[in-house]
């Protein structure tokens, strides 16, 4: 189907070269579109390029520290140069860091509060421009099942990503007028290396999500591929300011 086909398109991707930001490129590869990965790890950014050629899309690597607001416009820029277009950004860098509220030091704050959410609109701003040029424009943001869940260890994660839902909701608005859609997605308990970390370090916690987990199972980065190529392509036109939930049924249950 037409809706479903990104021939043509081009699109940026932070953290994309492992995870669920991996994940994402694959759909997008495998429905047509030309992408950039971006992030700091060279040798992974190289080997996500290699997959994705494997697969027939063009692609580049860019490194890239979206902590930094000339590094977020220069990544956009030599994208939309390489490929001659912007079309599609997918905000898909971030961290997380586990600690009880009264222990985070302000600087930890502010570094996952940058990297999550700071980085997430230095990004669209810059993509704005060749997007409205382009006569529109997809921007997708990761948020969590913590945009809208509490979790006592999360704190700065968890306001990271429920600001990351409002400014998804705000930037939707304020571009509608442009002909550039803006969504989140909320993934659950997915298998990553954070959360691989995490599973090592929380007792229990396999079990937790398992018994929680509406689809029985914990999320892999591959259940992204799709909702990827729906929110990057024409079927969804006329949806903007949304959250969908990508948890296996996570945060329905009671």
């Amino acid at each position: 189907m037409k809706h479903f086909d990104l021939t043509g398109r081009v699109a940026v991707i932070t953290g994309g070269n492992g995870g669920i930001g991996l994940g994402m490129a694959r759909g997008l590869a495998l429905a047509g579109a030309s992408i950039a990965i971006a992030g700091r790890n060279a040798a992974k950014s190289r080997a996500a390029v290699d997959e994705l050629g494997a697969l027939g899309a063009k692609a580049i690597a860019v490194e890239a520290d979206v902590l930094v607001e000339a590094s977020c416009r220069e990544l956009v820029d030599r994208a939309a140069a390489h490929f001659g277009r912007l079309d599609i950004l997918i905000n898909n860098a971030g961290i997380a860091l586990r600690k009880p509220p009264q222990a985070y030091t302000a600087e930890e704050w502010h570094r996952v509060l940058d990297s999550n959410l700071t980085s997430a609109f230095f990004c669209a701003q810059a993509a704005y421009p060749h997007m409205k040029r382009a006569g529109g424009g997809k921007v997708i943001s990761i948020g969590s099942i913590f945009s809208v869940m509490g979790a006592p260890h999360a704190v700065a994660y968890a306001a990271s990503k429920g600001g990351l839902v409002q400014m998804t909701r705000v930037l939707a608005t304020a571009w509608a007028a442009d002909n550039i859609q803006v969504n989140a997605i909320l993934p659950g308990w997915i298998h990553t290396e954070l959360t691989d970390r995490a599973q090592r370090e929380v007792p229990g916690l396999n079990e937790r999500v398992l018994a929680r987990t509406s689809a029985g199972r914990w999320g892999e980065p591959s259940d992204f591929e799709a909702i990827a190529v729906l929110l990057a392509g024409t079927g969804s036109q006329f949806i903007t300011g949304a959250a969908i939930p990508v948890d296996g049924g996570y945060s329905i249950q009671a």
